[in-house]
């Protein structure tokens, strides 16, 4: 891998780890379609490991709701007291996040083959624009995050856990799951973001374990470290953007775009 290379994909994981069009099918498709070649193990480390620049966005952008969700999560251990906002909501990320985390640990091999199937890919792609559509048919509601319950929780969080595969996208399922659930569109929104920090810096975590045992280590720190940073850069204005884009339109343009990605992929598959 380039540094060029690696700069292009952490641009293509920070714009599209937050727009719900699946930051791990574009890194597949990337550069399968350029016609790059990465090892395999190598290419999987460097697709998780570059989302630590989109966590970094995360957390610079929503620094004070997740120090109030820590501060508040602690201190509802501490004094056995779950009755306020902030240390139910903390909670409830927590909830959200445990489907994800045990898929993560089960099916990692599963997925990781994934990342070299585009076809699938594609697959994944077209059920992610089915699922925005269907997001979208709910009825109309106004219910923000001081609403959520445990059962929303776990909803979200079994969509996150699909999400593992490349083409679902994790903020897409997320945020159609809430919508479905009757959240608010922004409020989603929210969620979704904040609730990606446990499971990318847990995904992150122990990738890096396996990183470390890569004979091609050396190689990848250059690279990896622009991808880094060129997916934080990214990452933070995507959020910044797509944040205010919910509040006023629909999910619908991003369906249409994840379909017709989809269908481009299969065919240009078949004719290869």
């Amino acid at each position: 891998m380039t540094n060029l290379q690696a700069i292009i994909l952490g641009i293509v994981q920070g714009l599209t780890e937050f727009l719900p069009v699946s930051s791990s099918a574009h890194l597949v498709l990337v550069p399968w379609l350029a016609g790059w070649t990465f090892e395999p193990q190598a290419a999987f480390a460097f697709d998780v490991l570059v989302q630590l620049g989109t966590l970094l966005a995360v957390i610079i952008y929503f620094w004070r709701d997740l120090w109030q969700l820590l501060k508040a999560g602690v201190s509802s251990v501490i004094h056995w007291d779950f009755s306020q906002p902030e240390a139910r909501m903390a909670w409830l990320l927590v909830l959200a996040t445990l489907p994800a985390a045990a898929s993560g640990a089960l099916l990692r091999d599963l997925v990781s083959q994934a990342f070299s199937e585009p076809m699938a890919v594609a697959g994944f792609l077209l059920a992610t624009a089915a699922f925005l559509l269907l997001a979208e048919s709910r009825t109309a509601a106004a219910r923000g995050l001081t609403g959520l319950t445990w059962v929303d929780a776990v909803v979200v969080g079994i969509a996150q856990a699909f999400a593992l595969f490349p083409g679902i996208s994790r903020s897409g399922a997320t945020i159609g799951a809430g919508l479905l659930r009757g959240l608010e569109r922004r409020s989603a929104a929210r969620f979704s973001f904040i609730m990606s920090v446990p499971i990318m810096l847990g995904a992150g975590a122990f990738e890096a374990r396996h990183l470390l045992d890569m004979s091609t280590l050396a190689e990848l720190i250059v690279p990896i470290a622009l991808g880094f940073l060129a997916s934080a850069i990214v990452g933070f204005l995507a959020i910044r953007w797509l944040l205010g884009y919910l509040a006023r339109r629909s999910l619908r343009v991003f369906s249409l775009y994840c379909a017709i990605v989809g269908v481009a992929t299969l065919v240009i598959g078949m004719v290869r």
